[in-house]
């Protein structure tokens, strides 16, 4: 008779606010910790994931041996898994300064030694698809032949989040790793695609407000304040999936790094709509200029509970920080909690 395998518990590399985290709670795989450099992350994570320890510290001066006092595990444990989650700018497809991001590049390589010492029965990795697309210059090429080397069957792939319940065009890697189950695989997607209207259309719940509201609750219903201008490019607008075409001819309103620039930057300005996936929630949703984030009719921003509604938290978790910017870079940076879900599933189906 096969051994009963133990019950899988966890531990979240850069867990940021908590998406992975509470994704994998919610499957009923215990995290036991969550690592991250952000200070600002450790009461959002804390406080809305009951027992899951915070535990502050930089993976590339961090002694691996003391991960298993702060987080409670031990080597060769069958049933632990091992998240990482790696901040990705510097692979995104995105063409972007890296400059800033040149420090997190090799994050992959850091997270690498945890899983040496360790060796987890699985492994999940979660990143942008450029780590996979560019895997020749990225250390995944050199981590897939560690994990070959170290007798894990492996599954990855890129998956768009909008087939996995998440209402974003969100395309992200993924790889999943077992050395204790003779298979493991990728959640499946699903035929229904995630559409915005399913998740801020309800009015009684996200009430009509303007830009420039703050919400003094823990719902965070706060948008951030539009320009004169801005506000006059937002009316002319259409609802419901408009772009800023609709105002490209007026020399008033157009913008000079946008002029005769009509097949890119499309998304600047625009507004959801409401039967589609929405955009990628990035770190700076909260701003119409820096892509698809406006309310698909009213004549704002999406408000930071809308980006996290649309990130799949649910309405009730909690985010802390001294500023807009801060709460909604937790929100942009996190996995989504509804994605992860689906991602344990798929590991606690190979673990028995």
């Amino acid at each position: 008779m096969r051994k009963k395998q133990a019950k899988l518990k966890a531990v979240d590399f850069f867990c940021g606010a908590g998406g992975m985290t509470n994704g994998f709670s919610k499957a009923g795989i215990k995290v036991l910790a969550g690592v991250d450099i952000d200070k600002d992350c450790k009461d959002t994570y804390e406080k809305n994931n009951i027992g899951s320890k915070f535990i502050e510290a930089d993976i590339k001066k961090m002694q691996v041996e003391g991960l298993a006092e702060l987080a409670g595990i031990k080597r060769n444990d069958d049933a632990l898994v091992f998240i990482g989650c790696s901040p990705c700018q510097y692979w995104s497809i995105i063409n972007t300064d890296k400059t800033k991001s040149k420090k997190s590049r090799n994050l992959l390589k850091d997270f690498q030694k945890f899983v040496e010492y360790y060796n987890p029965g699985f492994i999940v990795i979660e990143n942008v698809p450029g780590l996979y697309s560019k895997k020749k210059e990225t250390p995944l090429t050199h981590f897939l032949r560690f994990l070959e080397e170290k007798k894990y069957v492996t599954d990855k792939g890129v998956l768009n989040a909008s087939k996995h319940g998440v209402p974003q065009s969100r395309k992200r890697f993924l790889l999943v790793a077992s050395r204790v189950s003779p298979k493991i695989s990728l959640p499946q997607p699903t035929k229904k695609v995630a559409i915005v209207k399913d998740f801020i259309f309800n009015e009684k719940k996200f009430y009509p407000i303007g830009a420039g509201h703050k919400d003094g609750t823990d719902f965070i219903h706060t948008t951030a304040g539009l320009s004169a201008t801005n506000l006059k490019r937002l009316r002319i607008t259409p609802k419901n999936g408009g772009t800023r075409m609709a105002w490209k001819d007026n020399p008033e309103l157009q913008i000079k790094a946008y002029a005769n620039k009509d097949d890119i930057f499309r998304d600047v300005y625009g507004r959801m709509r409401w039967g589609t996936p929405g955009p990628t929630i990035t770190t700076k949703f909260f701003s119409i200029s820096n892509g698809r984030f406006a309310h698909p009719e009213q004549d704002r921003p999406i408000s930071l509970r809308e980006g996290a509604t649309l990130q799949t938290f649910d309405t009730k978790y909690k985010f802390f920080g001294n500023s807009m910017a801060s709460i909604a870079r937790q929100i942009g940076n996190a996995v989504p909690p509804e994605l992860s879900k689906r991602i344990a599933k798929a590991i606690i189906k190979h673990s028995h």
